[in-house]
């Protein structure tokens, strides 16, 4: 298994996002420490874990606190000696689907302060242990704004970008320790919650928002949560030793030009 005897901290991981990453990491053989600010939901995820024989950890952390996230952490090294995965998911509290200049400031500010202070917080506690150790990589997650304009995305684009730029620089600095940091950038997944409950709730709505992304990605579709996890579970392995201070684009092509413009082929719509 691509991970085995690793040793994985999530943060956010009572989200689908998290839960999903962190089945696929103990699917791989890492031992999960999942964290998120409510113990019942990353506990669920914990013993859905174990139910399926793979090694769970549920602890309430709250990623924006800097006292508990390294009560956590020396924790974690006490009971497994290393750390060799830290990636934060947790909900970044957007507002977005109007005009910028239609935006309240806190509600534009809101999720690039988030993003700044959690994965600070989370990825510097990481590197300290990792850099000791001589190995590790810090993982994050943006999505399409993070490449290219989309209107719309309010502060969201602009929390993307900032933690695509701290992953790059954090790769720059720890590097010359044997420790990695990669960002995955999705395209935004159907099966996640957020769009689950858009579109349970504007169904219509949701039909023709989703249409246009896919019309607006190369292949003509959008990534589902386990590509991402896939992604991340190789990312993480010792197979992509040599892969750092880099954003890896799995958003189906969505920020590498104006795909609408190419029509889908008859019978593969």
């Amino acid at each position: 298994m691509l991970l085995h005897n690793k040793t994985a901290i999530i943060y956010g991981a009572g989200g689908s996002i998290g839960s999903t990453l962190a089945k696929a990491f103990a699917n791989a053989g890492a031992r999960v420490f999942l964290t998120g600010r409510h113990l019942s939901s990353v506990k669920k995820v914990a013993d859905e874990i174990v139910a399926g024989r793979g090694e769970a950890y549920a602890t309430e952390v709250d990623a924006m606190e800097e006292t508990a996230i390294h009560n956590h952490m020396d924790m974690v090294i006490a009971e497994t000696g290393s750390v060799d995965i830290s990636f934060n998911v947790i909900d970044l509290q957007v507002v977005q689907g109007m005009p910028l200049t239609d935006m309240a400031m806190a509600d534009f500010v809101r999720p690039v302060n988030i993003a700044m202070q959690a994965q600070f917080l989370t990825a510097t506690a990481a590197a300290k242990v990792m850099m000791k150790q001589g190995s590790g990589v810090i993982l994050t997650l943006t999505a399409t704004p993070g490449g290219i304009g989309y209107p719309g995305t309010a502060g969201f684009a602009p929390a993307c970008s900032a933690i695509e730029c701290f992953s790059r620089n954090l790769a720059s600095e720890i590097g010359a320790y044997g420790v990695r940091a990669v960002n995955i950038r999705s395209g935004g997944s159907p099966d996640s919650a957020v769009f689950k409950n858009a579109i349970e709730n504007h169904p219509e709505v949701m039909k023709d928002v989703l249409r246009q992304m896919e019309a607006d990605s190369m292949l003509k579709k959008l990534p589902l949560m386990a590509d991402i996890a896939n992604a991340a579970v190789f990312l993480a392995s010792d197979m992509a030793g040599k892969i750092t201070g880099v954003t890896v684009d799995i958003t189906c092509g969505t920020t590498a030009g104006l795909n609408y413009r190419t029509p889908a082929i008859a019978g593969n719509e």
